[in-house]
Order: structure tokens, then C-alpha cells, then sequence
């Protein structure tokens, strides 16, 4: 014999309705000792926000603007990431410099004419970030002169899948004091892109 299910009641969808969106509760305060978990965005909360290669610099920043964010990871028709583009990248001299040495105007400026590619970026493990305090996470944008950190976690087959980020924006908010990072040099191309 089969249970007796009940119908459940049924009414009209009120005017204004608006929909749930996935979204990480943020802890409003924290000190440089709490849980560095405490302060990363967590990608299996809140949607990553992305952006194809091709579309224009000023979609991005729309984009950007749309969703609050700073930072878009730039990814292929597979969702494999290619590299990330932040809202610095667009205020840059970089689309200035694309525009006078290929001719083009400001609006032909592609993401991945100015993006961090895949292979220049670093990431930290979430295995590390079990025991790490907010301080600790810090000090590592602080050392690497960074305004974002990407996490990952590690697959059983050992490959990488992204698992969230930290932004000093954002820790700043939760410890109440702005986060500062200075650009840290890694090759003698970057001291001549600093200007150095």
C-alpha cells in the first residue's frame, strides 16, 4: 500500500516578489586572530563572478559595477579560468598602452588585452588555511603586494578547482582599519612596468 501524500496549498505569486540569490554571511567584525575562513569569499557560497576573454573592458566594468564586485575571473566556454581582471586592471595605463600600440579605440580594448593570465597567478591551498588567522592572511597580500588572493582546494586526482578568494577590501571592512599593499616586484619586467 502506497502512502497517502497531501496536496500542498498553492497561492499567487505577490507583486514585487524578488528571488534568493546566493550569498555568504559575511562576519561584520573580526581581529587579526580569528579563523583566516572568517574573511575569504567562499565560492561554494557565492557565485563566482566571470567574464569571457573577448568582451570589451567596459562591459567588465559594468559588470563589475552590477555585481559589487573588483574582480572578475576570465574563463572559456569550458569555465576553465584563463586569468582575472580587476577594477585596477581597468584604471590602469595598460588599455591606454593597448590603445597606442594597436591603433584602436578605448571601446575595442579586449579583457584579454589587459588581464593576469592562468600562469602568473598564485594561489594558496585551502589545506593551509585550516589552522591560518585573519593576520596571517594579511601579512601574505602584504608581503606579495596584492590587493586579492585566490584559494583553491585539491582534487583527489590533485588538480585544482577554485574555491574562493580574499580581497584586503573586504578584510579591511571586517577589521574596521584599511589594509594597504604596496606592488612587489618579481622580474625585471615588472620593475619596468612600475616604472621602476
Amino acid at each position: 500500500m502506497s502512502p497517502a501524500y497531501r496536496m500542498l496549498p498553492a497561492t499567487p505569486l505577490q507583486k514585487g516578489a524578488g528571488y534568493t540569490k546566493p550569498r555568504q554571511q559575511v562576519v561584520e567584525s573580526v581581529t587579526m586572530d580569528q579563523p583566516a575562513l572568517a574573511v575569504m569569499t567562499d565560492f561554494a557560497v557565492v557565485t563566482a563572478q566571470t567574464v569571457p576573454p573577448l568582451e570589451s573592458i567596459e562591459s567588465a566594468r559594468t559588470r563589475m559595477i552590477h555585481h559589487g564586485v573588483r574582480l572578475l575571473l576570465v574563463t572559456d566556454d569550458q569555465n576553465q579560468i584563463l586569468g582575472l581582471v580587476t577594477a585596477s586592471d581597468l584604471t590602469s595605463e595598460r588599455p591606454m598602452q593597448i590603445i597606442q600600440a594597436q591603433g584602436i579605440r578605448h571601446a575595442d580594448v579586449l579583457v584579454k588585452d589587459i588581464m593576469t593570465p592562468r600562469e602568473r597567478l598564485e594561489v594558496i591551498c585551502m589545506d593551509d588555511l585550516q589552522t591560518a588567522k585573519v593576520g596571517d592572511v594579511v601579512a601574505t597580500l602584504q608581503g606579495q603586494g596584492r590587493q586579492h588572493a585566490l584559494v583553491v582546494e585539491r582534487q583527489a586526482d590533485r588538480s585544482q578547482i577554485l574555491r574562493g578568494m580574499f580581497s584586503t577590501s573586504q578584510i579591511g571592512r571586517q577589521l574596521g582599519t584599511p589594509i594597504h599593499t604596496v606592488p612587489v616586484a618579481r622580474s625585471f619586467a615588472d620593475i619596468a612596468q612600475m616604472g621602476g
